[in-house]
């Protein structure tokens, strides 16, 4: 397969007459949400269901590949954690390119904080392109509680983080950026409503 242009992916273009079709069209989508949203479940369940070929990148999945020397940020956000997280983002980057150079769409989800410019939506435009986009899926607060008491591991946060994160996410309305409040739904619904968001992005894109 051959590696990605130097330039960075171009905002898929559709012709004005057509409305456009988020299933059928080679898409980078960030999906950005806290912890217990549910961005994983969404993005896998939004991945395998699409019309042309869909990966799936996780930043939390290739941030774990370091196993010895793990900076995790529970234990605290410091230069390392930081310096591990950056280099995660660059290699998620470097893969989408790569992917939508060779016609295949991608779907990537982070926990972007809108008051965190440092490691925020920046970085991601940055490494994969302007064609990048952004939908936050930001479920209430007990919704996530509830999730996150069914995880384990050091991808369970304690009930006061959780609620900490869901306060600095509440940042990102008024931002501009399609907001989907998938309290009340499941994953397949919410996929569903993800297309809706995305037709309506690529005929007008958020200015992020």
């Amino acid at each position: 397969m051959p590696l990605p242009p130097g330039g960075p992916v171009a905002m898929p273009t559709v012709p004005p007459a057509v409305a456009p079709d988020p299933a059928a069209t080679t898409l980078a989508v960030l999906l950005i949400g806290p912890a217990g949203a549910g961005k994983t479940s969404v993005a896998k369940y939004w991945a395998d269901h699409r019309r042309v070929p869909t990966a799936h990148i996780s930043l939390d999945d290739v941030r774990e590949w370091v196993r010895s020397g793990f900076a995790d940020p529970q234990s605290g956000w410091n230069d390392h954690s930081e310096a591990q997280y950056r280099l995660a983002r660059r290699t998620c980057g470097f893969a989408a390119r790569n992917f939508l150079a060779n016609g295949i769409s991608c779907i990537l989800d982070d926990a972007v904080f809108p008051d965190r410019p440092v490691v925020g939506l920046g970085g991601w435009k940055r490494h994969v392109g302007p064609g990048l986009l952004p939908v936050v899926l930001l479920p209430g607060l007990e919704i996530v509680l509830e999730r996150n008491a069914e995880r384990s591991g050091n991808r369970r946060l304690t009930d006061d983080e959780v609620a900490r994160i869901h306060g600095r996410m509440a940042g990102w309305y008024g931002s501009g950026l399609p907001i989907i409040d998938n309290s009340q739904l499941d994953v397949p619904q919410t996929a569903r409503i993800l297309d809706d968001v995305l037709a309506r992005s690529i005929a007008s894109p958020p200015a992020w």
